[in-house]
C-alpha cells in the first residue's frame, strides 16, 4: 500500500527522499527506480557524508538512503549528525557491506534499517514507507544471524552486564525487534497503545537510546533478545 504525508486536510504530498552514495551510477539507478512510484520523490543526491548532512538540513527530506563507505565523512558519522540535528528524518542504510558489526553500529547511530544494494524494489519501497512510520526494518533472518553472532561472542568473552528491564519491557522490546508496530504490540500483550509507548520510553532510558532500531541494536549486544519469527 502506498504511503504519503498530508500537510493539511485534503493535501497529500509524496515522501521526500535524499540519496547519499559516492557512486554516480547508484544514485542514478535509484533516481530511475524512485521515479516509478508516485508517492516517493527524490529531492536530492549527495556523494559524501558531509554533503548528505548539509542537504538534510536544506531539503528536509523524510528519508535518507545512506551508503556507509564514502570519502571524507562516512555514512555512520553522517547518520549520527542527522539524527542529532533532525531526529524527525528517518535514515535507511543502503550498502554493499553485509557486515554484522557495521549493521549494529548503523542501528546504534540511529538508522531505521539496513538494506543491501541488491534488494528488490518492493522491499526498498516498503523500507522507505516503514521508516517514515517509525518502524524497525530488520528481517528475521538478519536478526537471527546477529543474535547468533553476539551469543557466540559473549560465550568467548564472558557475560556482559545487562540493563534491568521488567518482564513487560522485555516483551515490548522483543516485539519491536520482530518489526511489530505499537498497535500490534498492544493487541498482542493486551495493553493500550499509550501503555506500549510508556514501556518504550522506559526501556529507551534504561538502554540509553532514542529510537526503536538503536534499542534493538543494544538489545542484541546485551543479549536481551531471543530469536523468534514475527507472530504478531
Amino acid at each position: 500500500m502506498s504511503m504519503s504525508i498530508s500537510n493539511t486536510p485534503g493535501e497529500i504530498r509524496a515522501l521526500r527522499i535524499l540519496v547519499a552514495d559516492d557512486h554516480y551510477v547508484v544514485r542514478e539507478g535509484l533516481r530511475l527506480i524512485l521515479e516509478g512510484e508516485p508517492d516517493l520523490a527524490l529531492v536530492g543526491n549527495a556523494g559524501d557524508g558531509a554533503t548528505a548532512v548539509r542537504l538534510a538540513g536544506e531539503l528536509a527530506p523524510d528519508v535518507v538512503l545512506m551508503d556507509l563507505r564514502m570519502p571524507g565523512m562516512d555514512g555512520l558519522q553522517a547518520i549520527e549528525q542527522i539524527r542529532q540535528r533532525w531526529p524527525q528524518i528517518a535514515v535507511v542504510i543502503l550498502t554493499t557491506y553485509d557486515d554484522d558489526e557495521l549493521m549494529l553500529k548503523g542501528l546504534r547511530a540511529g538508522a531505521a534499517g539496513y538494506l543491501l544494494k541488491d534488494v528488490e524494489r518492493a522491499t526498498l519501497f516498503h523500507a522507505i514507507r516503514a521508516a517514515v512510520r517509525g518502524e524497525t526494518l530488520l528481517p528475521s533472518s538478519v536478526l537471527a544471524r546477529l543474535l547468533e553472532g553476539t551469543s557466540r561472542s559473549r560465550k568467548q568473552s564472558g557475560p556482559v552486564g545487562k540493563a534491568v528491564l521488567t518482564e513487560r519491557e522485555q516483551a515490548v522490546l522483543q516485539a519491536v525487534a520482530s518489526g511489530a508496530r505499537n498497535k500490534e504490540i498492544a493487541v498482542h500483550l493486551g495493553i493500550s497503545e499509550p501503555t506500549v509507548k510508556t514501556h518504550l520510553t522506559n526501556l529507551y532510558g534504561k538502554l540509553n537510546v532514542d529510537s526503536r532500531a538503536s534499542a534493538v541494536a543494544v538489545g542484541v549486544e546485551l543479549g536481551l533478545l531471543s530469536f523468534a519469527r514475527k507472530s504478531i
